[in-house]
């Protein structure tokens, strides 16, 4: 990597305390602008350099709109920082805006889909309660897959409630941010019966720290079987995908249906459905910008319909439609 691109990662990582996730997002989009460039030097570039990487160019190759956007912002963030260490005289990026793209509504599981999805996991066998427990975690707490991987057993909070002992999460997600959540009875149900596994009690995933990883993998073979133990033991974020995938196709559910933020999308959808306040829904998705939260008021229709077919106007006059949906509606 270049040395600028390196130096640049680390300011953002370690004095900006950037997530890891978006400082190589920046580095991934700064290293394609090295290969735009042909060889000539990331500090001689100009705005109309910039102007092309982050617009015709990266639509060449196939980028969308809302793809470009993190390319802005490495750019505009990478020349901020140099002008700012005096390794350049003049900011190039200063101009170069983010392109305009519709905000575009999250695909999301059906109620049905999940119903099925939850009966897939065989519970006779130590992997399919685990892939369960992952399941009601993505389904009944919002997390994504990335929250779901690196979750260790200090992460749960046992709490009372209603005399009842709980779990609490909390969840350390997207930029690094903490949220504590409450976990539903149902997936508290199944991660106790995961956690008490006897499967579980004969592995080693116990870390430095004496933490322990909470999910684990099973079959990893690029490592060796000594070390299979601790860090080496989670689940990473695609292993999580692969669950629902893997679920999704022996349940039937469809293909758009089948990947972690369908599940999530799900419980953000059934909290605007039952009217949770847009504050608390914000806290429990996670949501830094209230627009995002915002998205599944425009998913949640069942109430919507239910109260435009309750007190209509077309409830109050009569129709040849309306008598016609009476009749189909009287018992033969």
């Amino acid at each position: 990597m270049n040395d600028l691109i390196q130096k640049f990662s680390d300011w953002k990582r370690h004095n900006e305390g950037k997530s890891k996730r978006t400082v190589d997002s920046y580095s991934a989009a700064l290293v394609r602008l090295e290969v735009f460039l042909e060889g000539r030097s990331l500090t001689a570039v100009t705005t109309d350099d910039l102007d092309l990487y982050t617009g015709l160019w990266l639509h060449k190759q196939g980028v969308m709109a809302v793809g470009r956007r993190p390319y802005v912002a490495a750019v505009r963030e990478f020349y901020k920082w140099l002008t700012s260490k005096k390794l350049i005289e003049a900011n190039p990026a200063l101009s170069i805006t983010y392109p305009t793209a519709g905000r575009k509504l999250p695909s999301m599981m059906s109620l049905d889909s999940a119903e099925k999805i939850m009966w897939a996991p065989d519970f006779s066998t130590f992997a399919g309660v685990r892939d369960a427990a992952i399941l009601s975690l993505l389904l009944g707490c919002g997390l994504r897959r990335e929250g779901v991987s690196c979750l260790n057993e200090s992460n749960l909070i046992t709490s009372e409630y209603k005399g009842d002992r709980r779990y609490i999460l909390k969840v350390i997600e997207k930029g690094d941010k903490e949220r504590s959540l409450p976990v539903p009875r149902e997936a508290d149900m199944v991660l106790r019966l995961y956690l008490e596994h006897e499967d579980l009690q004969r592995i080693d995933r116990t870390l430095p720290n004496g933490d322990k990883v909470l999910f684990v993998s099973l079959n990893n073979m690029t490592v060796p079987a000594h070390a299979y133990i601790g860090e080496e033991r989670r689940m990473a974020p695609r292993a999580i995908w692969e669950v629902v995938r893997k679920y999704g196709r022996k349940a039937g559910i469809p293909e758009s249906q089948m990947h972690p933020h369908a599940l999530r999308h799900l419980f953000g959808t059934e909290l605007a459905e039952s009217d949770v306040d847009l504050l608390i829904r914000q806290e429990l998705l996670g949501h830094e910008d209230p627009k995002s939260t915002a998205i599944y008021t425009h998913l949640a229709m069942r109430k919507k319909m239910a109260e435009a077919d309750r007190a209509n106007p077309f409830t109050k006059i009569r129709t040849p439609v309306g008598d016609l949906i009476s009749k189909l509606r009287r018992p033969s």
